[in-house]
């Protein structure tokens, strides 16, 4: 039940667009909230949606993937097997800066005499874009266009276009591009454990700084993660009048100023070129050579050229992965379509400059839009972001999950640590190891290993690389199964059913329980999988299997072993409820007073003692709920129907990845109403501010789930039980078509559902097999298109 509404921003300031996100004016009351809305980034490589005059901000962010600093973790008190240090990603160099003086006058948001403002963050362009004109003091008028890409096609480089133009006056001019070291690291809010912490020394170290001309190198290293950072800028101006220049560089900052004499006629017209590049192994002098390198090739290009390739690479995008939404009632209605399509690509958008070249790291909580969450990378990939990047972009999904194989040494240790056989993945972390410091809501949540797991059962089924489930997924489901079997146990008093104690599920308002179901349901799916694939390759790929061997000391009695214990796997159930209680304590917890709670003091994590959250009967986020949806074809739907009607009253949604997944379930039980609710407040989770947080960063996982609330709600796609189908559902009332892409084992789907027709069609492949609820359909190049009644709900 979603239990507190935060509002919009004035659509008037704020106007709905299908390809953009537009601000018209300046508001510094919603300043940290565009930050982070405009980010553009790729992946590797993020800038806040910050002025480039450098502020006024709120939190002038430059962020790189991986790129962390190393802290102690201090306890009140110690205990064994606690983590004991911590990472946390930096904000880096600020190479974006440009500032304007016009007749020595500053132009600055916050005091200028604004006659026009408008930022607009192109969905199909891959650009932030801004328009402004500016009337000095003295009068005369100045129009400041700028363009700000981070490429996808060059993972290190990142160009500003910036352009100038006098209207009605001469007028001495000064552009002073710039770029400088960032020190404190990270912000701070209050007692707030979502945001990053805050080093109080000196975080990067100078190590190289140097001019070439209009380019400027500066290198630091971090002194405990052994990271280094070089960092170098250049240019290209085009101007019609004379002009002269400057360069200076120091250890933390570098300058380039251009002045000039200015008239009206006669635009100025600079490219800005940044370059960014991280080791952890190459020396200082290599680290800048590499990023000398990649801006030679930069600046080769003109600024024109990188545009052309970001609109090549985001039509590639946008073919796979757009989800269209029509109205097919009257005009009066059609606002509030273009409003859903915005947020739908506002959201998929957010998704690949989160994900698309994140390359040899996982993808963080919040992406490369902020420093909450301590760029930490949890089981939000696996459950929230793999699904949507399995089918339309699976080159990205199999690096994400060669990434966790890469940790599997780690996890090895974590384990043995933690008393184990096998392998512990970290709950949260960048480097592998372990840095939740609460380990009731952090190491307690196990199911981690059951959704790496199933992530991979997922992608090997829709896109049939046996390969990668032969060379990695194997051994990390030999790992995660000998773990399950090891912390399980065969309880006399659950009637010989094997269970697991001592463990906290996804929702951490009720931690270190016994048996929770999700973990349970989900564990027993990971022993199934370890074991099916283990006797696979022993019948199968007799030589896959003795190399699993050799890696792993694999006895020939374990895979069995697994499989005994997947199929005594207790499931908590109530017969008077007719439910499955959330653990085996849940339903003999004192319920919470929501009627007496006010909608401020949500999340409730921020107002209440942990204790006093975890003795009642409340939900942060999905559980069981969650449970029934990744494990669909498990559950009846009047099974479904009981849980959801039980648990949703319970939950508060103090999560943003609660919402996707109830919206899911609601309308998969007919609750119509709860699931365009749901389904509204996961949509608009950022663009309307539903958590009031976005400050800190977008919601990636979230918004991964706007895919799944779109496809496996709308569309009614199924897939848990290894193959794919559709069933779709037609409201009571009109409802806009949608039409989404589904790539599947390299072949290319449309599905578009409208109304009481649901039509497939094979876009690229030979032959595609699919399910329209339980009717086969096989689609080919000679008859791609199959049309089927829509059942009513």
């Amino acid at each position: 039940m979603i239990h507190h509404v935060r509002l919009r921003p004035p659509p008037h300031e704020y106007p709905a667009d299908e390809w953009t996100a537009i601000e018209k004016g300046f508001h510094p009351e919603f300043l940290a909230q565009l930050e982070t809305m405009l980010t553009v980034g790729n992946g590797y490589l993020g800038m806040r949606g910050c002025p480039e005059e450098g502020g006024p901000n709120a939190e002038n962010g430059t962020f790189i993937n991986g790129f962390y600093e190393i802290r102690p973790i201090v306890y009140g008190e110690e205990a064994y097997g606690f983590p004991k240090v911590g990472q946390t990603i930096l904000n880096v160099t600020d190479s974006k800066i440009i500032k304007l003086f016009v007749d020595d006058e500053p132009f600055w948001l916050s005091s200028a005499n604004l006659l026009k403002c408008e930022r607009r963050l192109n969905m199909k362009s891959g650009t932030l874009d801004r328009e402004i004109l500016w009337e000095t003091p003295a009068g005369k008028q100045v129009r400041i266009t700028s363009r700000r890409l981070v490429s996808f096609a060059h993972k290190h480089v990142a160009a500003i276009s910036y352009n100038l133009e006098l209207l009605n006056a001469n007028a001495s001019v000064l552009i002073s591009s710039e770029m400088a070291v960032s020190q404190p690291s990270a912000p701070t809010s209050g007692d707030d454990p979502r945001q990053a912490r805050v080093f109080r020394s000196r975080v990067l170290h100078h190590r190289a700084s140097y001019a070439k001309g209009r380019r400027i190198v500066l290198c630091h290293a971090t002194e405990k993660s052994r990271m280094t950072l070089a960092c170098a800028i250049d240019h290209a101006l085009d101007a019609l009048c004379p002009h002269a220049e400057n360069v200076t560089c120091a250890e933390d900052s570098g300058q380039v100023v251009f002045t000039m004499e200015a008239s009206p006629g006669q635009p100025i017209n600079l490219a800005k070129y940044m370059v960014y590049h991280t080791s952890q192994t190459a020396s200082a002098e290599e680290l800048c050579n590499r990023a000398e390198w990649t801006m030679d090739r930069a600046t080769k290009q003109s600024f024109q050229q990188l545009l052309a390739e970001q609109q090549e690479y985001l039509d590639d995008f946008w073919r796979r992965s757009d989800v269209r939404v029509k109205d097919i009632r009257e005009d009066r209605v059609k606002r509030s379509t273009v409003e859903i399509q915005q947020a739908i690509r506002f959201n998929l958008f957010h998704i690949l400059q989160a994900s698309a070249r994140a390359e040899n790291t996982g993808v963080p909580a919040k992406g490369v839009t902020g420093q909450a969450y301590e760029g930490h990378y949890f089981w939000d990939t696996e459950i929230y972001l793999l699904p949507f990047l399995t089918y339309t972009s699976p080159g990205i999904a199999r690096n994400l999950l060669i990434f966790r194989y890469r940790m599997l040494d780690r996890a090895r240790a974590r384990a043995r640590e933690l008393g184990h056989r096998g392998a512990m993945f970290p709950w949260r972390t960048i480097n592998g190891e372990e840095a939740s410091a609460y380990f009731e809501a952090g190491t307690a949540q196990y199911h981690i290993n059951a959704d790496i797991m199933y992530a991979v059962r997922k992608y090997v089924q829709a896109t049939g690389d046996d390969s990668f489930l032969w060379n990695c997924g194997a051994e990390m489901l030999v790992e995660t199964a000998r773990l399950w079997l090891g912390l399980g146990f065969y309880s006399d008093r659950k009637g010989g059913k094997f269970c697991i104690n001592g463990v906290t599920g996804p929702d951490e308002y009720n931690t270190v329980v016994n048996n929770n179901a999700y973990t349970n349901l989900m564990a027993r799916e990971n022993l199934r999988y370890a074991a099916q694939t283990v006797q696979s390759m022993q019948a199968t790929k007799p030589d896959l299997y003795d190399e699993l061997v050799h890696k792993t000391a694999l006895e020939p009695a374990e895979a069995e072993a697994w499989m005994h214990a997947a199929e005594s796997m207790y499931v908590p159930y109530d017969e008077k409820l007719q439910i499955i209680p959330q653990d085996d304590e849940f339903l003999d917890k004192e319920p919470w007073d929501f009627r007496n709670t006010p909608s401020e003091n949500y999340p409730l994590l921020l107002f209440y003692h942990p204790l006093e959250i975890y003795r009642k009967q409340v939900i942060k986020q999905a559980d069981v709920v969650l449970a029934m949806f990744l494990l669909g074809s498990t559950f009846s739907l009047e099974a479904k129907k009981r849980n959801f009607e039980f648990y949703d009253p319970l939950t508060t949604g103090d999560s943003s990845l609660s919402s996707c997944i109830e919206s899911i379930i609601a309308g998969q039980t007919g609750n119509i109403q709860k699931a365009i609710d749901y389904g509204t407040a996961a949509l608009l989770m950022d663009l309307a501010d539903v958590g009031g947080n976005v400050r800190d960063g977008c919601h990636i996982a979230s918004m991964g789930g706007t895919w799944m609330m779109l496809a496996y709600g709308l569309g009614g796609m199924r897939d848990d039980d290894g193959t794919l189908s559709f069933w779709p559902r037609r409201p009571p009332e009109a409802t806009p078509v949608i039409r989404f892409p589904i790539k599947y084992r390299g072949q290319m789907l449309e599905v578009e559902v409208s109304g009481e027709k649901a039509q497939y069609a094979l876009r690229s492949g030979e032959c595609l097999v699919i399910h329209h609820e339980t009717e086969e359909i096989q689609l080919t190049q000679e008859h791609p298109i199959a049309v089927r009644q829509v059942s009513k709900w």
